[in-house]
């Protein structure tokens, strides 16, 4: 019995490099799920302080001393606001599973004047003209913050998305106010 042999045909260099690429193709998908899953798992599963704790970690992402996270898209130019200050902004807001619980819209606010949480009001004071932050509150600075809040965001992360529009500084506001003859002269909002 004999066998016949059938001789095989080197491969052609352009093949080897589609399979290399191939490869590579792979290699880089495998990674990518791999950074998905951890991420989704991370966002889905765990405590809004676990999230916290990691989140803090990630590109971009500053904290304060109070635990608010932030993120700056756009700088924004001048002065930050502070307490007496008007400002117009444009806000939505997402928990962490991306249902939005705040959707886009323009907001106008006295800072100081009206009740907000307390993250939100300490991330609209970092910010500039112009600017665009993306803020993460937890619990205790979101609605958990409020005393007696039965609230189904009580134990959530808040995530924001606010540009301010517009920065109206308190002495605009109170000669503003003056001249509309709301407020004797000399009388600070507040008081």
């Amino acid at each position: 019995m004999s066998v016949t042999a059938v001789p095989l045909q080197p491969v052609k260099g352009s093949y080897k490099l589609w399979i290399w690429l191939g490869v590579l193709a792979a290699i880089a998908t495998a990674f990518a799920l791999a950074w998905a899953g951890t991420r989704t798992a991370v966002v889905s599963r765990y405590d809004a302080d676990a999230f916290m704790a990691w989140h803090k970690g990630q590109p971009g992402v500053q904290t304060t001393a109070s635990g608010l996270q932030y993120q700056v898209i756009e700088a924004g130019s001048g002065a930050t606001p502070q307490d007496q200050d008007g400002v117009v902004l444009e806000i939505r807001g997402v928990l962490r599973n991306g249902k939005e619980f705040q959707p886009k819209a323009p907001m106008r606010f006295q800072i100081g004047q009206q009740q907000m949480i307390p993250g939100f009001t300490e991330g609209v004071k970092l910010m500039k003209k112009g600017a665009h932050y993306r803020l993460w509150l937890s619990p205790k600075l979101g609605y958990g913050a409020i005393p007696g809040a039965a609230d189904e965001l009580s134990d959530q992360v808040l995530i924001f998305d606010v540009k301010m529009e517009e920065l109206v500084p308190a002495a605009v506001i109170r000669q503003m106010m003056q001249q509309q003859g709301a407020m004797p002269q000399g009388e600070a909002p507040g008081q």
